[in-house]
């Protein structure tokens, strides 16, 4: 049980349902992360349900894995696996809890469901650090982040630069995605148009301040092929994110991408590609602290100076992302499902 199947995600799910045969119960709601809703789910078996009929689903299925999403679906699902007494597995992704009066009323029930879920699995270490803090009393797994690696491995058809040295940011235009920490960033790294750009790529309420105008391009929202080809137009990718009251980056999806096209990423400690160990400082990017624009124009300044340095950065991004694949997420799954007794392939002569 999820609320959508976006595009990226299509290519973990068709390997687990090749692996364990799962049925895919998708709520809908919002969209706030990366990635969009569902706008198709090719050959998978998909349910699209109502959040409070999630609990009926239980009783004609081996288990149930249920992420955290919608308002009630998360403990329509885990009261339905206990009412059917099938396993349930909780799919988690957040590594901390939102600082809001809503999201105080549900601390209480999602950490009783950490304790008590038969297993759980993860998006990296530091979602399992945070729910065995919590009390995770059975197994925890980490299923790697994944984007469609066919797609981001290709080659760009026509890559897209700006200037000489050019910077990208990916992402929603908005606050907890530190684009306002970015352009200040910007001016303070020293770098000016013709010879430098800042692009950014995305929908959102952010507007880059006239001043820059020539250096900060926004190149509003693009379809894949259009992303692709930026990043291979360019020197370095920034995720510049900061915590919020109700967000902490749970992974950015943009770390992969970058990654694939050999391009190393700036980012921050409220990321959590750095946090669970795909972005390295000094390895394949630079990580500097959240909201310090000095350290981030900085990191700027440091890439821009060194093209040795970002070539090295950039061959070892594409190295460390190899391990990141659907089939490696699949996997991950299927040790949670194995661990809760639900495995398909445990089940297999």
């Amino acid at each position: 049980m999820t609320n959508h199947a976006p595009a990226f995600r299509l290519p973990s799910f068709e390997a687990l349902h090749e692996r364990e045969d799962v049925r895919f119960a998708l709520v809908g709601g919002d969209v706030r992360h990366g990635g969009g809703g569902t706008t198709g789910t090719g050959d998978l078996p998909v349910l699209h349900v109502a959040e409070h009929e999630v609990a009926k689903l239980a009783r004609s299925h081996r288990g149930v894995v249920a992420g955290i999403s919608g308002r009630v679906a998360l403990p329509a699902a885990y009261l339905g696996a206990r009412r059917a007494r099938v396993p349930f597995v909780l799919w988690a992704t957040i590594w901390a809890h939102p600082r809001t009066p809503a999201h105080a009323l549900s601390y209480l029930p999602l950490r009783h469901i950490y304790r008590d879920a038969d297993a759980i699995v993860t998006y990296g270490p530091h979602v399992s650090a945070y729910v065995r803090a919590k009390g995770a009393r059975n197994p925890v797994f980490e299923a790697p982040q994944a984007v469609d690696t066919t797609f981001w491995e290709q080659s760009a058809n026509a890559p897209t630069r700006r200037s000489p040295f050019q910077a990208l940011f990916v992402g929603r235009l908005d606050g907890e995605k530190g684009v306002a920490v970015l352009s200040s960033a910007w001016r303070a790294s020293g770098l000016r148009a013709p010879a430098t750009a800042l692009v950014l790529v995305g929908g959102g309420r952010f507007r880059a301040p006239s001043s820059a105008t020539g250096a900060v391009l926004q190149a509003g929202s693009l379809p894949q092929d259009g992303v692709r080809n930026f990043y291979a137009g360019s020197d370095v990718v920034i995720l510049p994110s900061v915590r919020t009251r109700d967000f902490l980056e749970p992974w950015g999806l943009v770390v992969n991408e970058a990654f694939h096209q050999a391009k190393p990423v700036i980012a921050t400690t409220a990321v959590g590609a750095v946090a669970g160990g795909l972005v390295r400082h000094g390895r394949n990017g630079l990580v500097v602290p959240p909201d310090d624009p000095e350290a981030l124009g900085a990191a700027l300044r440091r890439l821009h100076d060194d093209p040795d340095l970002r070539a090295r950065l950039g061959a070892a991004a594409h190295a460390d992302v190899q391990a990141y694949t659907p089939q490696a997420w699949a996997a991950g799954v299927s040790q949670a499902l194995a661990a809760a007794g639900i495995s398909k392939e445990a089940s297999l002569p």
